[in-house]
């Protein structure tokens, strides 16, 4: 009920019942972060920590927050870091979000910066690197910090800032990311009211914002399916049960699950196969196929139905043939859902940063955010900041996760003025 009745004083807020703009300038604020929050990315760039190990990169930002005069707090989730600033004057509390970790990747980029830190991983010697903007996200809400901490005298709230570790997954047999900093209790405790993040996207040039509203980023969810027969020579399979070709009907059956039982008019899904293993030679029927694959989709009922009826499917097949598949669903990240109200509530700010020509709606993306989390509990908007450099095509530019991913520095001055602008002027709108 909590949840419906903010939605509902959100939604007026939208339609300018309540909404009255800023006059907080933060230009100079801006400006004058601007060098730090370059300095800060490239160190960070260069010392990338894979997920729930960012002890470094905690400790830089806990320092500054801390010289900030901030109420911080540590070692949440691990590695988490979560900075309190009180505003001078009555009011809600907004939360700002940057993720912390590095990937298994190994640079291949040209820059002065460049990392060459190796480590174990999975117990392999890997590189890694901030191969996903994680290093500029951490650089601009510590400048965002420094901004809005300048400004607290005027503020009417309080802002919340969670620099959280693991986004791109817990190590195995870890728990890890936002999942974690709530279970912990960060909301508990702080109490925010709605919730910003960004993260830069390759595939949009410096100084433009992408923005959706509704469903932004699919769920990323696994699946585990395990087909048991009876092994038998391959010149007799009656004597046995054939896992393979009790496999190989799953596949088509599970494939058909979006195309012929799922509402695709709603939202779009997709369930893939990434991996079939089974059997040693070719005369021989193995007593076992295992399979593994992925589901995304942009709608949490029809997720549910999926779950469902993978399991429905993968088991009435298998027991036609004689054969039983035991099904394991691993439940990811959620559906990244941007308030629709609070996203047409803060356009307007996301115009007066960039400019109406650079905001641009973006279509929906089938990779995962665990900023989904938060915005399960309270509403939240999510927005992409362009990281290519004018002029070049920013289609062509190497994606996140490659070894050859950048981002461009002119863009972080955009970032930093959009996160304290959407927290300056949500308390603004809602002091009116």
């Amino acid at each position: 009920m909590k949840r419906t009745f903010l939605s509902l004083i959100i939604s007026f807020t939208a339609c300018g019942v309540f909404a009255a703009p800023s006059t907080i300038n933060i230009d100079k604020e801006v400006k004058s972060v601007e060098n730090k929050v370059i300095e800060w990315r490239r160190d960070i760039h260069k010392h990338p920590e894979l997920s729930n190990r960012e002890t470094r990169t905690a400790a830089i930002i806990a320092k500054h927050l801390k010289s900030l005069g901030m109420q911080v707090e540590t070692d949440i989730a691990h590695t988490g870091v979560v900075g309190f600033l009180k505003g001078a004057k009555p009011g809600p509390t907004v939360m700002l979000r940057a993720d912390m970790d590095a990937l298994p990747v190994t640079e291949k980029a040209d820059v002065p910066f460049k990392s060459t830190i190796v480590t174990k991983y999975m117990g392999e010697d890997v590189g890694v690197m901030h191969a996903c903007g994680h290093d500029t996200h951490v650089a601009m809400l510590m400048g965002t910090a420094e901004v809005l901490a300048a400004v607290k005298n005027e503020l009417h709230g309080n802002i919340m800032f969670v620099f959280q570790p693991a986004e791109e997954g817990a190590p195995e047999g870890e728990e890890g990311g936002a999942e974690l900093m709530l279970k912990q209790g960060i909301f508990n405790k702080y109490k925010p009211e709605v919730a910003f993040g960004l993260h830069v996207m390759s595939s949009l040039n410096s100084g433009q914002i992408g923005y959706r509203s509704g469903p932004i980023m699919a769920s990323a969810d696994t699946f585990d399916i395990t087909v048991n027969g009876k092994q038998t020579h391959g010149s007799a399979p009656w004597n046995g049960v054939d896992p393979i070709s009790a496999a190989a009907q799953i596949v088509t059956g599970v494939n058909h699950i979006v195309s012929r039982q799922i509402d695709i008019t709603k939202e779009p899904a997709i369930v893939s196969f990434g991996k079939i293993s089974g059997g040693v030679r070719d005369n021989i029927i193995p007593d076992k196929v295992e399979m593994i694959g992925t589901i995304r989709n942009f709608d949490m009922d029809n997720r549910d139905q999926i779950f469902d009826k993978i399991k429905t499917t993968a088991t009435h097949i298998a027991m036609a043939s004689g054969a039983k598949a035991d099904v394991k669903i691993n439940k990811g990240y959620p559906v990244t859902i941007n308030n629709p109200a609070l996203t047409t509530q803060m356009l307007p700010t996301l115009q007066k940063v960039a400019g109406k020509d650079n905001i641009l709606e973006v279509p929906k993306l089938t990779a995962s955010e665990d900023f989904s989390f938060y915005a399960q509990e309270i509403p939240g908007l999510f927005i992409f900041l362009g990281g290519t450099p004018v002029g070049q095509d920013a289609s062509e530019a190497p994606y996140n996760h490659s070894p050859y991913f950048y981002v461009d520095e002119s863009s972080f001055k955009v970032g930093t003025k959009a996160l304290s602008q959407l927290a300056i002027d949500y308390l603004a709108i809602k002091n009116n």
